[in-house]
């Protein structure tokens, strides 16, 4: 039974947080590696649980997605698919101690690059081929560590939004959602196909996350300052970096 509401209550936070700020798969996997799961396992099964909840996510804000239309969202869905299966088999090559040891870096310079995204684009407005350059490379490199591991991905992304140049908070956390779903979609495939998820937990925390997810997709939308949410994001980045530093 203990079980159990570990894994519901873990759920819940953990689409919340996903919904409003990313990093919730820092609360789902530490979960699941309590409940008796191997690492590389939990990372698989954790990605798979938190994909009903960036769906939920994404549909509380589809008036936003439709907000600043869907240019370039062809090109970003092709990046973000050829780098989420890249990901995906990069972990399946690497021990559980190596897997522990680089997260804390890559949150780290996930928060540093959303806090500091603006004074990146200021460096990079002279020139608009090489916007394009750059953008494709990080929205790359951030797929990669979406399908690497899941946790964190969506300050990750958040960042990447930010060194691409969009300002709309509310528009980019829906297609913060929308990308989460999709590179865990492409991930979730191959874990499944290699036999890492644990099904029994995946069902339990997968549907408290669909929950947590749509409650904190829901309420996030009604944020008006945005200055405040950007504080509140940056805030959860440094505190997940800090416990996975000394963790």
């Amino acid at each position: 039974m203990t079980t159990y509401l570990i894994l519901i209550a873990a759920g819940l936070c953990a689409g919340g947080l996903n919904a409003i700020a990313g990093g919730g798969t820092f609360i789902s996997f530490p979960a699941l590696v309590w409940t008796g799961i191997p690492p590389i396992m939990a990372n698989a099964t954790a990605t798979l649980t938190a994909l009903p909840g960036y769906c939920a996510s994404a549909w509380s804000f589809r008036k936003d997605l439709m907000s600043e239309g869907t240019a370039n969202l062809k090109r970003i869905v092709i990046i973000a698919s050829i780098g989420g299966v890249i990901g995906a088999l990069l972990l399946l090559a690497t021990s559980d101690q190596v897997f522990s040891g680089i997260v804390p870096y890559l949150l780290m310079l996930a928060t540093i690059m959303f806090a500091f995204g603006q004074k990146i684009i200021g460096r990079f407005s002279g020139s608009a081929g090489l916007g394009l350059m750059a953008s494709t490379i990080v929205m790359l490199v951030v797929s990669i560590y979406g399908g690497y591991f899941n946790g964190g991905l969506g300050i990750m992304l958040l960042a990447c939004f930010t060194v691409m140049g969009y300002t709309n908070l509310h528009y980019m956390n829906g297609l913060k959602n929308l990308l989460s779903a999709l590179l865990s979609v492409v991930s979730a495939a191959i874990f499944i196909a290699s036999g890492l998820i644990d099904w029994h937990a995946a069902l339990i925390l997968g549907t408290a996350t669909a929950a947590g997810g749509y409650i904190g997709g829901h309420y996030s939308t009604k944020v008006k300052n945005i200055a405040l949410l950007k504080k509140f994001i940056i805030a959860v980045g440094v505190v997940l970096t800090i416990v996975f530093f000394i963790r």
